[in-house]
This record gives C-alpha cells, structure tokens and sequence, in this order.
C-alpha cells in the first residue's frame, strides 16, 4: 500500500480593517462632530457598545462605539473608544484614546485619512497602526 502524505491545512486569520489611532482630551461626542464635520462622514452613536469577548465567549469589556456606513465606497467606519472602566480595548497602546476602523476598506487610503483628520482642532494626534502587530486586534468582531 503506498503511502498518503498529508498536508496540514493551514487558514490564517484575515484582519480585513485598517486602523487609526486617535489622541485626543475631548469627549468622544464632540470629537466625532469635528470629525464629522471635516471629513464628511456621519458617525452615529450605536445603539450597543463595541464587546470585547474572551475565548469562552463572555463579555470582558463594552466600550462606546459610533459607525457609519459609506454606500459609495461600500466602507464601513467604525469609532471606538479604547479604555472602558479601566479595561482598554487594545491594551498593547493604552496612550491611544481612540480607534478609528475602516472595515473591508479598498477605496480610501488610511495615510492620506490620517493627514485630513489631523485638521480636526479636538484631535491631538493621528497614528497610522497595522492590526497584524496587535494581538489583541486579532479578536475584533464588526458586526
């Protein structure tokens, strides 16, 4: 009998989201008008908060979430606010206020994104992140 060779098949996670980071000392409502504003998007508050879910399933952390959904550009941008009663969102970059997502994005690019939405007056500083070198970008759920 001959011999099967197998091949283990490998799936890679596929992180399908760019990422900005946002400092900024004003509430997330008056910074979300100033971005509205300048950049031409409607970020709404969600109804729910942004969950963040351990392996088993359960609620860690629920932080403030806005979003918008772009029809021309089929892009999704969502807000989230990355520290909640004392548990970040992405605790690899506690110094960051803010996460700005462009969800399954192909039409904007997040470099040019970053330089307009530094001319929002409320935001104190703009970073460009690459969700691969978080790990715990690894788990975020858009729905």
């Amino acid at each position: 009998m001959a011999k099967v060779k197998k091949t283990p098949l490998v799936i890679d996670d596929v992180i399908s989201f760019d990422m900005i980071g946002v400092c900024s000392h004003h509430n997330d409502y008056r910074l979300v008008w100033g971005i509205n504003s300048l950049m031409g998007i409607r970020l709404e508050k969600a109804n729910e908060d942004f969950q963040v879910r351990n392996r088993k399933g359960e609620v860690v952390s629920a932080h403030t979430k806005y979003s918008y959904y772009d029809v021309n550009d089929r892009l999704e941008y969502y807000f989230v606010k990355n520290k909640s009663n004392g548990a970040y969102l992405i605790p690899e970059k506690p110094s960051i206020d803010y996460f700005l997502f462009l969800y399954e994005n192909i039409a904007v690019e997040p470099d040019e994104f970053a330089v307009k939405l530094r001319e929002v007056p409320s935001i104190l500083g703009v970073y460009i992140l690459d969700p691969q070198e978080l790990k715990s970008a690894e788990g975020l759920e858009f729905y």
